[in-house]
Parts: C-alpha cells; structure tokens; sequence
C-alpha cells in the first residue's frame, strides 16, 4: 500500500473500541492516514461507551445478520471475536466446519471483502481448545482457524502475549492472531516493559471510598493492612497466600481444634487414596465420613484423655458444629457409585461467596480481570482496602486518559465490559508490525 493513502479498516465485536485505539496509536505514529469505516457490537452499554468516545458514529448490530456485501470495502479487518466450541457433529472430519461460529462471520467477510490484513484477539485457551493428544502443541479447534485463514490466501502468524510484559500492570494471557496477503507478521522480540499496580492508581481517594463492610471489619481486625497485600480469600486451597472464612471467623466463632481439623481436611480430601478406599472415581476435594476423619484426627484423643467412643461422639460434634455454621457441607461424593452412597464432610468451597476474593498489593500486578469477578477485587493502602475506580481500570487495559467511561454506565457494567477488552499496548505493537508488513 501507498502511505499517502487513507487506511480503511473495520471493528468488529468492538465492546469498548481497545482494538480500535491500539491500531489507530499505531497507524499514526507511522504517519498513515486512517478511518474507520464499520463497526459492530450488540452490547447496549458497550454500544453508549464507544458512541461517547468515537463522535456518535452509527454502529451495526448483530454481525450474523449482515451481509458482507453490506459492509463497505476496507483494508484491515480488527476482530477480538469471541470464542465458541466448534461443534463436529455429523462430520467426520472433525472440526474443519466453522458454520455456527462467529469465527465464520469474520471468515465470510474476509472470502468476499478480501482486505490486505486483519488482526484477531482472543483468550489464550482457543489455542488448545479441543486438543486431542497432548502432545500437539494446539487443538483442533485453532488447527482449523488457522487452515481456514490460510485457505483465504492469507500468511498467518500467531503469539500469546502476557499484559503484564507490555506495559500495564496485569496478567492478562490473550493470543494475537494477524495475517496479511503479503508475508507473515513478525511477532518475535516485541519491546517489553513492566509496571506495578501503583504506577497507575488515582491520588485524589476519598475517605467515602474505601470499604468498611463487616466483613472488611473481620479481616482488618486479623490481619495488619502490610499482611493482606497480595493475599487470596478462598477455601478450596491451603498455602500461606490464603486467608480462609475459618481464619477470620466469617461464619462464627470456632475453637482452635475445630480450625486445625478444618486444616487437615482441606489436605486431606485430595488424597486419592480416598477414592481408591471408597472405590469409587476420585474428584478434587472429596468429603470424608466420620470414620475416615477419626484416622488422621485421632490425636484428640490423647489430648482431651477420652475413650475411644467418647471421643467419635466429640469429633461427631464439632463436625457437625462446623456444618450448622456453614464452614463444611454433609454430602454424597460428587463422583459415585450405586454401591457407595455414604456421606461425608467436605470444605464448603467457592471464592465468589466472598465480598473480597483478591487484595491486590500496589507493589505488585493484578491477576486477570474478568467480568465474573474483577468487582470483588480490593486495592491494599495505607488507608484500608477500596474497589479499584472506573479510571484505574481503563489504565489496566491501556485505555488513553481521555477515555470516557464513568457517568456513561454503571461501575458493575464499565467493569463487565472491561473485564472483556483488549490490551490497548499489546494491540499496538502488533499493530506496528502489522504495519511495517503491508507498508
């Protein structure tokens, strides 16, 4: 292509334009003319989002009801598009049929609009989605993606790229798919740069902002504000980097005895020795009978100087104790047999239970936000613990600060769509590459 000519290009599943941002930061730097020439997304708030920051332009809807004939003539086809299982029934062949997906969309617009390049995003599980043996290095899902690029005449190049390598502060694992008529974009020894969550939060915080729930209360009343950065709260896992309901008494007070065996059954109920015991299938966290708790916890016994029938009475008691307040469920194994029936005490388990799952120190980066819980994240400073602001996530994903998106949606939903957006950085230095190949 000439450089003095306009470059058109379309955004398809647009959510907030990050795409669109990454590739137009990219496109003016090397001094190339663009415009967007269509735009789809069928998100209500995403849709009030994009038209407050890209002048009110008209966006289409749903992609699958329009025809590619439709579509204006472009160069450059941007599509974080999202994932859907490939379904192989009624074909041998396996996967090689992309109809039902919208993975096709962006394939039919591709065959007819035969632009000179595209730039694809999406989650790092489609590269071995469907992966038959382990061995192969993808599945058989982005196998076909990739054969049905390359059937368009295209020179495919792929690479999962991590966030936090490319300058914001947050593991966000996403694969980078871009293919031109020309020659594969090289995707190798892109620039790196690390920041830290404090590189990007706001200063001007309020005393109204930060949390003080009760069971904001129970965990500062554990724990110093230095002891909680960085830590998990969940109950399926033990390690030092968790804090569990039983360590802040969340569901009621308990005895020290009634916390350790709380301790030796969330070891203890991944053994698959159990399963082997019981007969039946083995499942990550399996619940134990009385029986089965007495031959490790045994040593209380000794300490409260009982028989043994006293003791099973005792140990029946602060076992169910612990049920009644809600810290262990009395249930059936979730893989059994009609011969084993039996049920036993298991961890009651599940991190979004929680107000707060993740308290995430500023020295440090953030995990993956998603939209199912990025809003049960906490921010560690001098002052308590506080939601991250609409602001800091938009720089958690790159977004410029001219970005708007606060007074435009709720929080709940500006972190919905989030939780789905690009990395602004990342997209502009494929971005670059991209451009450097077809210029």
């Amino acid at each position: 292509m000439r450089k003095d000519k306009e470059l058109k290009f379309i955004d398809l599943f647009a959510g907030l334009g990050g795409t669109r941002i990454g590739f137009e930061q990219a496109i003016k730097k090397a001094g190339i003319k663009s415009k967007c020439v269509f735009t789809s997304e069928i998100k209500p708030h995403a849709i009030a989002t994009y038209k407050a920051n890209f002048n009110s332009e008209i966006i289409a809807g749903d992609i699958t009801t329009i025809k590619a004939t439709e579509i204006p003539d472009f160069d450059v086809l941007l599509a974080g598009f999202p994932c859907q299982p490939f379904s192989s029934a009624g074909s041998r062949k396996g996967f090689m049929d992309t109809r039902g997906t919208l993975f096709f969309d962006i394939e039919r617009i591709l065959k007819e609009k035969k632009p000179i390049a595209f730039i694809l995003e999406n989650v790092e599980g489609l590269v071995t989605h469907d992966r038959v043996e382990r061995s192969k290095p993808i599945g058989r899902t982005f196998e076909t993606i990739l054969s049905r690029l390359e059937s368009l005449g295209y020179s495919v190049n792929w690479r999962v790229l991590d966030s936090s390598e490319f300058g914001v502060p947050q593991k966000r694992k996403r694969i980078y798919i871009t293919g031109t008529l020309k020659t594969k974009v090289n995707l190798d020894d892109l620039k790196q740069k690390t920041s830290k969550l404090s590189d990007i939060l706001e200063n001007d915080i309020t005393a109204e902002d930060y949390l003080n729930t009760s069971f904001v209360k129970k965990l500062l009343g554990n724990y110093s504000l230095d002891q909680l950065k960085g830590k998990q709260i969940k109950d399926k896992r033990g390690g030092s980097n968790n804090i569990h309901s039983w360590d802040i008494e969340l569901k009621g007070s308990i005895t020290d005895e009634q916390k350790r065996l709380i301790e030796e059954l969330l070891k203890q109920r991944r053994q698959k020795r159990w399963a082997l015991f019981k007969g039946i299938p083995w499942a990550d966290g399996m619940p134990l009978t009385l029986e089965e708790i007495e031959t490790f916890h045994s040593q209380s016994l000794f300490e409260h100087k009982m028989t043994s029938r006293e003791y099973t009475r005792h140990l029946k008691s602060i076992l169910d104790d612990l049920v009644k307040k809600g810290y262990l469920a009395y249930e059936i194994p979730k893989k059994t047999t009609p011969e084993y029936q039996r049920k036993g005490y298991n961890i009651v388990v599940g991190k979004l239970s929680f107000e707060i799952s993740n308290l995430l120190d500023p020295q440090g980066i953030t995990p993956t936000l998603v939209a199912t819980d990025v809003t049960r994240m906490a921010v560690v400073d001098k002052n308590g613990l506080r939601r991250l602001t609409t602001r800091e996530g938009l720089r958690l994903f790159g977004f410029p600060e001219n970005y708007k998106l606060k007074n435009i949606v709720s929080y709940n939903e500006a972190f919905d769509l989030l939780g789905n957006s690009v990395s602004v950085n990342v997209i502009e230095l494929v971005s670059e590459r991209l451009i450097k190949t077809i210029y």
